[in-house]
């Protein structure tokens, strides 16, 4: 995909990667960025340097992605590009007293963020994207989703259902122009890192800058990827996992209880 001329809609954009993303789409040529997120201010202050919009929007809510996408088409035109980037990181537990603690708000809480934002936002845009033949989304999951997240039941969990609806959605809709790619970095130098532990083993392969992971997205989009892997030691990862499931499930569990010994 062309991002050049291009009408885009970044949610979790206040901070971060979602930050790093909107600027990276404005340089690189597109037509016009929403910035959207929990926080409003830090939404229009990322829009106001780069000539987008700014809008403060809680994506747990379908009504509210519905708004946000309605008005963007309504002032600039058809949104091509949906990157549905906000996510919550929550109920860490390095110490692993019980891998099924957290508390059934947590668990609504990442359900709600980190799954159903991505599908409440291909609900309104996938008929619209038919209509016009053409439409690409970009979800940031994690490389959680395609392993594990020691010490987050929750986040592992919901990051692995996010990889399967972006599979669906990627091969229900392939035929009809649509494209969707999913971003899984694993440590990136954000808030949300910050909020977790800077050295938790989400940061084993280093810590990467948040442009970098944008710079890998927009070539990922490009390339029309499907699989967007920033830190590139995930991909032999992936393949160890497949390969012997048992051998992996021992050597996670070994590499786990380093972290709980500390």
């Amino acid at each position: 995909m062309d991002i050049t001329g291009k009408v885009a809609i970044v949610t979790g954009g206040g901070q971060g990667i979602g930050a790093a993303l909107a600027r990276a789409l404005a340089d690189a040529g597109a037509k016009h960025v929403c910035v959207c997120d929990l926080n409003g201010d830090n939404a229009k202050a990322v829009a106001a340097e780069i000539g987008g919009t700014g809008l403060q929007v809680d994506v747990r809510d379908a009504a509210q992605i519905t708004a946000m996408i309605d008005q963007i088409e309504a002032d600039h035109g058809p949104v091509d590009l949906m990157c549905s980037n906000a996510g919550i990181a929550n109920a860490f537990d390095l110490a692993i007293t019980n891998a099924a603690g957290a508390t059934p708000e947590e668990w609504q809480m990442a359900w709600e963020v980190n799954v159903m934002a991505h599908v409440h936002a291909a609900n309104v845009l996938i008929p619209r994207m038919i209509e016009r033949g053409s439409g690409y989304f970009l979800h940031t999951v994690s490389a959680a989703g395609l392993l594990s997240q020691i010490g987050s039941a929750t986040y592992s969990t919901t990051k692995h259902a996010a990889v399967g609806f972006a599979e669906n959605l990627a091969i229900s809709h392939r035929d009809q122009g649509i494209r969707v790619s999913i971003l899984c970095p694993q440590g990136v130098a954000t808030p949300m890192l910050t909020g977790i532990g800077a050295e938790g083993p989400q940061a084993g392969d280093g810590v990467i800058t948040a442009e970098a992971v944008a710079q890998s997205a927009l070539e990922g989009i490009r390339n029309e990827e499907f699989l967007i892997l920033p830190h590139p030691q995930v991909q032999s990862y992936m393949e160890a996992k497949v390969a012997n499931y048992n051998r992996w499930i021992g050597g996670m569990a070994k590499f786990q209880r380093g972290f709980r010994q500390g």
